[in-house]
């Protein structure tokens, strides 16, 4: 029986490996032993050096989303924009865009969902064990749960995290967005 999974398995890595199979090769080639010599041993191949890879990343995650809403939004340029010199309207025209572009960008990416289904002022109760991470309460917490109260933000779950590749090198790792030149 250990036979016949010897074979399949050198099957398969005939199959796919191509230094396998010329190795196979080699030895099929080489002529019968007489019946009083040995079968001569094959060396056992040395792995390739595989070089070590750095398990941080090159660019913080982080710098990956601000360099996407800024690509997507313009995100950076508002907030760092010293607003005094323009009107509520002025600005208001600006942040309607950049709302709708932001909403978009976080919606491909992270597809957010409230935590629960009640709005905000409408009544909720926390059960018994639940996770403080999905419920922060606030006012008078006494006793145990369930606690019954009003909900005050409905939260917010990513239902998926897809966050750009970033392929740039390390000397661009902390570039939010590249310096744009046109070339008349």
């Amino acid at each position: 029986m250990r036979r016949i999974w010897l074979a399949i398995r050198l099957f398969f890595l005939v199959l796919f490996r191509g230094e396998v199979a010329r190795r196979v090769d080699e030895v099929l080639s080489l002529p019968a032993p007489a019946a009083d010599q040995t079968v001569p041993k094959l060396e056992k191949p040395k792995p390739a050096a595989v070089p070590a890879r750095d398990t941080k990343p090159a660019r913080s995650e982080a710098i990956t989303l601000l360099a996407a809403l800024q690509r997507e939004a313009r995100f950076v340029d508002f907030i760092q924009e010293d607003l005094g010199g323009y009107t509520d309207a002025q600005i208001g025209a600006a942040v309607r865009d950049m709302h709708r572009q932001c909403g978009k960008l976080l919606e491909r990416l992270f597809a957010l969902r409230p935590l629960c289904s009640q709005s905000e002022g409408e009544m909720i109760e926390v059960p018994a064990g639940f996770d403080p991470a999905r419920f922060h309460l606030s006012g008078r917490v006494d006793g145990s749960p369930p606690f019954r109260g009003r909900v005050v933000h409905p939260g917010w779950e990513a239902t998926r995290c897809e966050l750009p590749v970033w392929t740039g090198g390390a000397g661009a790792a902390r570039v939010v967005a590249p310096v744009e030149v046109e070339i008349p």
